[in-house]
């Protein structure tokens, strides 16, 4: 199987490297690392190649960054003739949960969206926590659940999985829909000797109650959340 691969914590990240690595190991996929040149997180669904030529070098056989944003290396891994075009798109493994209402900030998440759009199956996936992450669990848990976790791809689709951080791994997986999460945000002004003002931001998620079907609640409990996520905007009636 032709696997493209990106993310947007950047090339060098351990999430995509492990991965890259176990995928590899097994010789049965053709695996391409096409991911941005440094951290893309929170990028969401931006795309930089409309405004300005994208940056492409090659790191290794198979591997390249892009100076882009994460949505535009799967635009340029699928259009751009620089490989074959993959039989599918993985977006991860990211360092932090993309859980409910993450989504819509994701980069992650927006790759996986972009090759969706273009009929191509996706799963984006991530490693729920901040730190102390089990990169080798959760590498061997993806690589070993691969075929599972595409019979949950469907046109106009992707597929949105969170890994709970654990030695032993997932008790399973959990078929759950996004929470609304509510966050609360700090923002922080300084007056810089530069004569402007300069603001910091740091937004966490607020406990709150997760509804049974939930991802969240599904990674609570040790499972692996996942979720078909429509790649399209919905009206809402």
């Amino acid at each position: 199987m032709k696997i493209l691969l990106t993310n947007d914590d950047g090339f060098d990240s351990e999430g995509i490297q492990r991965l890259a690595q176990v995928l590899r190991g097994g010789g049965k996929h053709r695996v391409t690392i096409i991911a941005p040149d440094s951290n893309r997180s929170g990028v969401s669904h931006a795309i930089s190649i409309l405004n300005s030529p994208l940056k492409i070098v090659k790191k290794g056989e198979d591997d390249f960054t892009c100076s882009g944003f994460p949505a535009d290396c799967v635009i340029i891994g699928l259009r751009g003739g620089l490989v074959e075009r993959p039989d599918i798109v993985l977006s991860g493994i990211n360092r932090g949960e993309n859980l409910g209402t993450d989504i819509v900030y994701s980069g992650t998440a927006a790759a996986a969206r972009q090759a969706g759009l273009a009929g191509v199956p996706a799963v984006a996936l991530s490693l729920v926590g901040r730190e102390n992450f089990y990169w080798d669990m959760a590498a061997s848990w993806a690589a070993d659940n691969l075929d599972e976790l595409l019979g949950f791809w469907k046109n106009d689709c992707f597929v949105n999985v969170n890994i709970p951080n654990s030695p032993e791994g997932p008790l399973g997986m959990f078929v759950s829909t996004p929470e609304h999460r509510v966050y609360k945000d700090a923002l922080t002004a300084m007056d810089a000797p530069d004569g402007n003002r300069w603001y910091f931001m740091e937004a966490e998620a607020q406990p709150q109650q997760w509804r049974e079907d939930s991802d969240c609640h599904a990674v609570s409990r040790n499972y692996a959340s996942v979720s078909s996520v429509y790649c399209h905007p919905i009206a809402h009636n």
